[in-house]
């Protein structure tokens, strides 16, 4: 007889009847994103989705991918997990509604060292919530359990989404013009940006999430942690009113300056006015610990505009009202002209 220890998956740290257990639990969750397209259900060994584009001239394929970056820190921290789903999916289908993409389907990849069953299904949960926001289907995805990779309590989730546009309809820049009116869409906080700097912040003043209040009464944990908002129902609400947009772009990292650079056709520029809009109090709260200069604020941060719209004057009333209809709150702060020194100037002077 040998002597040899007999070892199971359960005993290296992988538990897969938790697993099939974990894909029971989301089951419901799954479902309730479903689009008519969707054939099957979970448990295939790939995701399939029967597209009909024949209500499009020239139907083009647009994909995302992203994660939460090291704000899932302070989510795990604060064990909210339901705000790392929908950050998750906001991160991909914000960008490509820059492009005014519609988002067809969805994918998560969920990693974690030990399946924490509760946990990873708030995760999954909020994705499902983000994307019937959005009408885009949870159609797949994969939770590996992964002993040793990761600390305890700890996981990591990335996204991938799928999405179309019909190639006359999409939103490049390219017709940005002078003159044009920069249209910002507020946002609700840092959204998934700038965590590196929030969490150096923090740890510098000392600061308790828990218990601290912002200027306005409300938790600072609330505010710093609040998800990533949805753009896509925005950006369908000016496709369906027929207004006239030159460029859209989702000010993530790289905040006012590199997102507003990126979409500039040559020879033009941009000046934004960032007295046109109210800093949320949370921004407020996170830059009373340190130093931080203020085109370093506006590079790094939102600082409480999520996604802008760029489009000629004449049209900046209608996507207004159109946007204030959708439930956003807009401002307009700036314009576009010739290009005579920087990409984007930010005033008043610094």
């Amino acid at each position: 007889m040998s002597d040899k220890q007999t070892l199971t998956y359960a005993d290296a740290g992988v538990n897969i009847d938790a697993g099939n257990a974990f894909v029971g639990r989301i089951k419901q969750a799954v479902a309730s994103t479903t689009r008519p397209e969707v054939i099957g259900g979970l448990g295939g060994f790939g995701a399939l989705f029967k597209a009909d584009f024949s209500a499009m001239q020239e139907p083009v394929l647009v994909s995302s991918t992203d994660g939460v970056g090291t704000k899932l820190l302070l989510l795990q921290q604060h064990n909210r997990p339901h705000v790392a789903g929908i950050d998750a999916v906001a991160m991909c289908v914000n960008d490509m509604a820059a492009q005014a993409a519609e988002p067809l389907f969805f994918l998560d990849y969920l990693a974690s060292g030990k399946l924490d069953e509760a946990t990873l299904a708030g995760v999954v949960e909020g994705i499902a919530e983000a994307c019937r926001i959005c009408e885009c289907s949870l159609i797949g995805g994969e939770t590996a359990e992964m002993p040793g990779m990761y600390a305890p309590g700890h996981y990591d989730i990335g996204g991938f989404s799928v999405g179309v546009v019909d190639r006359p309809k999409v939103i490049d820049g390219s017709t940005i013009a002078e003159g044009d009116v920069l249209l910002g869409i507020a946002s609700n906080g840092p959204h998934s940006n700038g965590f590196s700097l929030i969490r150096k912040l923090i740890e510098v003043g000392g600061a308790d999430l828990e218990q601290d209040r912002l200027s306005d009464g409300s938790r600072a944990v609330d505010a710093v942690l609040a998800p990533t908002r949805l753009y896509v129902p925005a950006v369908k609400a000016i496709l369906q009113a027929g207004v006239d947009v030159h460029g859209y772009s989702h000010i993530t990292g790289g905040g006012m300056f590199d997102n507003i650079e990126r979409i500039l056709p040559s020879g033009l520029a941009a000046t934004i006015d960032v007295s046109s809009w109210p800093v949320p109090p949370v921004f407020d709260y996170l830059l009373s610990f340190a130093n931080v200069e203020r085109d370093e604020r506006y590079r790094t941060f939102n600082m409480g505009i999520g996604f802008v719209a760029i489009l000629p004057e004449c049209e900046v009333e209608k996507a207004e009202a159109t946007l204030q209809a959708a439930g956003e709150t807009t401002y307009r702060i700036g314009r576009i002209h010739a290009h005579d020194g920087e990409l984007v100037t930010l005033l008043p002077a610094a």
